[in-house]
């Protein structure tokens, strides 16, 4: 092991695809924005930054393409939250790189930004200037000291991780296009970014 590895934890990433998108009507992770299927494609994005890169699901859902890894949510009803935490549970010693599925107009330079920012002595790294100007906990890297922070947080009753960002030692940094932070919730979203994302073609 080297003296960077025991300073940085290994980097690994995980694609949030395990919501059941209620909002939308239809699975965000399936959407081909970019000429596949938006989980993978985030997924290829990951790879060229981590050592490892899982997509996170749910036990019912359909099995994800087998060059893919799973991480299963082990933690029932908790969303997003349980699916770090099922992360950290399978790997509490690395470092997760999380990023949430659907994220259309991420890309490959806001994190590698992300990732030249880190700082491994905080509990994460995470852009602060995303939703109404609080950190950003789907673009983010948690560090395996966030691990039991998030579990200690849980048994006071908080399920989500931005409140865990907001009262705790984090490292903020601005995302350098805020439009990349964009996520998609809603057809009104879907129909934004389809017209951004043509106009880029």
């Amino acid at each position: 092991m080297t003296l960077k590895e025991i300073v940085n934890p290994v980097l690994n990433g995980l694609v949030l695809a395990g919501g059941k998108s209620k909002r939308m009507g239809f699975d965000k992770g399936t959407v081909n924005w970019h000429g596949k299927e938006q989980k993978y494609y985030m997924a290829d994005m990951l790879k060229i930054l981590c050592n490892e890169v899982f997509i996170s699901c749910r036990k019912d859902q359909y099995n994800i393409n087998s060059q893919y890894p799973e991480v299963l949510d082990t933690y029932t009803e908790l969303g997003q939250y349980g699916a770090i935490l099922s992360a950290f549970k399978q790997n509490p010693n690395g470092a997760w790189l999380v990023v949430a599925c659907d994220l259309p107009l991420l890309d490959l330079n806001t994190l590698q930004f992300l990732v030249s920012n880190r700082n491994p002595n905080k509990l994460a790294t995470a852009f602060g200037n995303g939703f109404q100007g609080l950190p950003e906990p789907l673009i983010a890297i948690w560090e395996p000291k966030s691990y039991p922070a998030l579990l200690a947080f849980l048994e006071q009753g908080y399920t989500c991780p931005r409140k865990v960002l907001i009262n705790s030692d984090i490292n903020l940094v601005d995302a350098p296009d805020t439009n990349a932070l964009t996520n998609v919730n809603t057809s009104e979203d879907f129909a934004k970014v389809k017209a951004i994302l043509q106009t880029k073609q």
